[in-house]
């Protein structure tokens, strides 16, 4: 039988990224450029530069593929691309450079769901096992997700605010730290020796979460805390708040990924998005379910927690085998919805 050949292209925030997954699991290429650089500046991601970085990199990340040694374009057998949510200028360019290459080659589209790209970059740790709870942490999301099986998303608790990794940067800009905030309170959070103090816990109904007014609170504690002149704190407070706030909003999640679990008597909990590389939250996750027999955690290597085009491969190679495929014609969806796939038609 011929091989299926998938080239990937990301591009939904501030990577632009490609992969290539031969017959879904072998990753003959996988690379990102990433515009943090560019963004630091701004605090944060701007979506205008991240849409003139993406069309300015787009070229060279297809490039770097298509001339790998050994490697010939012809076998490639379907083109696929994150087709939402994200940033709509930043969608546009990876969805342009997907189209071109699948109308060139002749062969199918495949438009991918960014947050099921996340979880199922898992499957590069281990195959899934259904039933499961799926953790989706980013910037931009904070989703506990029930998988009755294979590509079925049923979004059962999500943030009614600010996503996690929004607040962390946001906390960690009052900290004066810079931007990746979450990464950096990661970093200075690892000394054994931080004393850490109690925070409030949001009291939100079912698996949903909350992080707005925890944040604003936080932050509100910092800003009487600065009694230097340049209204900088000592390194110590800095990082007492950081493995504080770290902690606390690590906890509010696998609190309610334990309920859950629980309640939805799955086999395995998975963990996706940028903030599944939080080491705490890697370690917490596997002690809470350590020692019961009847869970698996699965969490995804770190290479594959940010923005990547191997887990776009990876949804892709599922949605193929069940010829879930879009016309050229197809829209990017800035808002394009989790709870929509199950039963997607184009």
């Amino acid at each position: 039988m011929k091989d299926e050949v998938i080239l990937a292209i990301e591009s939904s925030c501030d990577e632009t990224a490609m992969a290539i997954l031969k017959n879904g699991t072998e990753l003959l290429a996988n690379t990102v450029n990433t515009q943090i650089k560019d963004h630091q500046r701004f605090g944060g991601v701007y979506p205008e530069l991240a849409s003139r970085l993406h069309l300015k990199n787009i070229t060279k990340v297809v490039s770097y593929a298509l001339s790998l040694k050994g490697f010939d374009y012809k076998t490639i057998t379907h083109v696929a691309v994150t087709g939402g949510p994200g940033l709509p200028g930043a969608l546009q360019i990876g969805n342009m450079a997907a189209k071109t290459i699948a109308q060139y080659l002749n062969v199918p589209l495949i438009s991918v769901h960014h947050l099921a790209g996340h979880i199922y970059a898992n499957e590069y740790a281990a195959p899934f096992n259904y039933p499961l709870i799926a953790l989706v942490a980013s910037g931009g999301n904070s989703d506990i997700v029930y998988l009755k099986d294979e590509l079925n998303f049923q979004i059962i608790g999500q943030t009614e605010d600010d996503a996690i990794g929004e607040a962390f940067d946001k906390v960690a800009r009052s900290l004066g730290l810079p931007y990746p905030g979450g990464v950096m309170i990661d970093k200075i959070s690892q000394d054994p020796n931080i004393k850490t103090f109690k925070l409030p816990t949001p009291k939100v109904s079912g698996y949903n979460l909350s992080y707005s007014g925890l944040k604003s609170h936080i932050v509100r504690m910092i800003e009487k805390e600065k009694k230097n002149p340049d209204g900088s704190l000592p390194l110590d407070v800095v990082k007492s708040y950081a493995r504080s706030t770290e902690e606390n909003f690590v906890n509010q999640l696998l609190d309610k990924v334990e309920l859950a679990v629980n309640d939805y008597q799955v086999k395995e909990v998975v963990v996706g998005g940028g903030v599944s590389a939080n080491s705490y939250l890697r370690s917490e996750v596997k002690r809470r379910f350590e020692n019961r027999k009847d869970i698996q955690v699965v969490i995804p290597p770190l290479w594959c927690t940010t923005d990547n085009a191997a887990m776009i491969a990876k949804v892709a190679h599922h949605m193929i085998e069940k010829n879930r495929l879009a016309p050229l014609s197809v829209s990017t969806e800035p808002n394009r919805s989790l709870d929509d796939e199950t039963n997607r038609a184009y």
